[in-house]
């Protein structure tokens, strides 16, 4: 072991002071954590609460509807990454309409679903936009690839989001928060520095690697401990300050800023992300002249208490009984990054 990774996991292991909850916000931290053992070092003093950081799993379940509404009603062709094929909507998942005879397509990028349009020129297409500031650029690109192809049967469902505004959030909800190294990367680190200045929310950026989780966890206790707000960059491999400029200013060319729903958070003003007009006929809303739905969530489970850090998914009544992961009924129990998903894959008692 490398003598500051051992002198990181004596920090940790050696704390002894107030009670601490730290929020990992990306939920593939959630899973990392989990799968290189950090939880088990930490002292029962620190408390590690997972938060909104899975775009699956923060994705309101009206946006499901409304992907099976164009596939069922309109008879699309819906192309989405595979996490969202089953997470529940209303009535059922994209899984379930598939079963009905609605044409779904899993797609490993947006533009995948761009050349599906161009190859099925007489049906139309429609790509899931589902997404932080890591993925959304890709969709962007696909909708100024789509104009300047010049087609007419492509377009976005969008439920793109940003970041900032759930930390503000968040606020509260945590001592500090472990920020996703991911989103920094292309956003930079300016939202995080003026949270921290403006309301002194505390956080870290930190990596993947094990060394690098270790290393932010022990950053983070050592600068609780003296009392003031603080952020701090622990991925500085990828993460700079000004960020990726290039994806940023595809971003601020194709989409603007817009409210959002979030799974468990509710409405948060401007934290999404919508075409702007001059792409409004590759906006499925306008295309389809769709009809507002609003989603109804499984009154049983506890997803959004989760994602808000108000309870972990073992304290929910139906995890691991009547939702697991071949039968879920949350997205946090469907994702790759879901909370619930991480919980049961590394439990004692699966």
């Amino acid at each position: 072991m490398k003598e500051s990774v051992k002198k990181a996991r004596d920090i940790i292991t050696g704390y002894s002071g107030r009670p601490l909850r730290i929020m990992e916000v990306c939920g593939t931290h959630t899973h990392e954590i989990f799968r290189i053992g950090l939880r088990k070092l930490l002292p029962e003093s620190i408390d590690l609460i997972s938060g909104p950081g899975c775009p699956v799993c923060v994705t309101a379940v009206g946006f499901i509807d409304e992907a099976i509404w164009l596939a069922l009603e309109k008879g699309c062709i819906v192309c989405t990454f595979g996490d969202l094929i089953r997470v529940p909507g209303t009535e059922m998942s994209l899984a379930g309409a598939r079963a009905k005879g609605a044409e779904i397509r899993p797609v490993y990028s947006p533009l995948d679903a761009v050349e599906i349009a161009k190859e099925n020129p007489d049906r139309q297409v429609v790509f899931l936009a589902v997404g932080f500031e890591t993925t959304t650029p890709s969709a962007c690109l696909a909708a100024e690839q789509a104009k300047a192809a010049g087609l007419k049967n492509f377009s976005l469902l969008t439920a793109n989001k940003t970041m900032p505004n759930a930390y503000n959030a968040l606020i509260g909800s945590a001592d500090a928060f472990l920020y996703p190294g991911h989103v920094n990367a292309i956003t930079g680190n300016s939202a995080c520095i003026k949270l921290c200045e403006e309301k002194g929310v505390s956080g870290v950026v930190a990596g993947f690697t094990a060394s690098e989780l270790i290393t932010a966890m022990a950053v983070t206790i050592k600068l609780l401990e003296k009392g003031e707000p603080f952020f701090r960059n622990c991925y500085t491999r990828v993460v700079t300050d000004e960020g990726n400029r290039q994806a940023m200013e595809l971003m601020e060319r194709v989409m603007e800023p817009c409210d959002s729903e979030w799974r468990g958070l509710g409405l948060i003003p401007m934290s999404g992300m919508k075409l702007r007009p001059e792409y409004a006929d590759y906006d499925a809303r306008i295309k389809f002249a769709m009809p507002e739905i609003k989603g109804r969530p499984n009154p049983a489970c506890r997803c959004g208490d989760v994602l808000q850090g108000k309870c972990k998914p073992s304290d929910c009544k139906v995890f691991g009984k009547v939702c697991t992961p071949l039968h879920p009924i949350g997205a946090c129990m469907v994702s790759d990054e879901g909370a619930c998903a991480a919980y049961y894959q590394y439990s004692d008692n699966n």
